[in-house]
């Protein structure tokens, strides 16, 4: 007459998770450290407008080091997220794409009328261009390597310049083609395709040779005995070194196709030189 009713046992972890929310919020820190980093871009915009161009550029050294920070702490106490990423792009955008070209506009370009802030806009457009362009790249397999002049390399290397300028000189500098032509070499380098090299790809982690140690803490000599010389040198260097190295990346390709097509037509490469040299 009476039905036995099998009753499932409930599993109360499993209720607690059916009614669990995804978990809103941020990680304070590594945003307050971008932030911070925005802020210096926003105080070297308004410093380089009331005409305070070494501070509008030492601002911007000093949003340098906010953005090396926050993502490595990011990294390094595992709270990197979506909206870490999206901030970090819109403070780069304010620290080293505005803020550089409303300086060296400000500074230098105004004597070339509609040349000079088509060049500083050239420099925000394509620092917006090249973040765009590493956003949508982030998270991909490949090279830990840049492709492109990084934004915060680019603002460094025009901070720099200003910064090395007033240890020497005072007062405005004057219709100078350089800054110009810098100012357009920067921006197109931020959106070639050229490989440029970061401190991301050095794993602090792994245990390095000696040598690496005694490099790192001459560096820090050389910036405490003469900072504004050093940053100078430093910029410059990076921005150079860049430029040499995709030179010999071109010309190894240049060959290597060479060879391979002398492959392809049945000759050797040394046999073919030989030839030539012999015509």
């Amino acid at each position: 007459m009476f039905k036995t009713v099998a009753f499932k046992k409930r599993d109360p972890d499993r209720k607690k998770d059916s009614g669990r929310k995804p978990k809103k919020g941020v990680y304070l820190l590594p945003n307050t450290i971008t932030l911070c980093g925005m802020f210096a871009g926003f105080y070297a915009i308004l410093s380089a407008i009331n005409g305070n161009f070494l501070y509008a550029a030492w601002a911007i050294i000093l949003a340098n080091i906010f953005d090396g920070l926050d993502g490595w702490i990011a990294r390094l106490t595992n709270t990197s997220t979506r909206f870490g990423i999206e901030l970090d792009s819109l403070s780069d955008l304010v620290a080293f794409g505005v803020a550089p070209s409303v300086m060296i506009y400000k500074w230098s370009l105004v004597p070339f009328g509609r040349l000079g802030w088509a060049a500083a806009f050239l420099f925000v457009a394509c620092g917006a261009l090249r973040l765009a362009r590493f956003n949508i790249q982030t998270g991909t397999p490949g090279s830990k390597a840049f492709k492109g002049m990084p934004i915060p390399g680019a603002a460094t290397v025009l901070a720099s310049i200003v910064i090395y300028y007033y240890e020497f000189w005072t007062g405005l500098p004057g219709k100078n083609v350089f800054f110009l032509v810098i100012t357009i070499l920067l921006a197109l380098l931020m959106v070639s395709t050229l490989k440029y090299h970061g401190l991301k790809e050095i794993d602090f982690r792994e245990k390095k040779p000696f040598w690496v140690l005694i490099v790192f803490v001459l560096i820090l000599f050389i910036l405490f005995i003469h900072p504004s010389t050093a940053i100078f040198i430093f910029a410059m260097a990076y921005l150079s070194w860049g430029i040499i190295e995709n030179i010999f990346i071109l010309i190894k390709r240049g060959r290597l196709k060479q060879a391979e097509q002398a492959l392809s037509e049945g000759k050797p490469a040394e046999h073919r030189e030989v030839k030539d040299e012999n015509h």
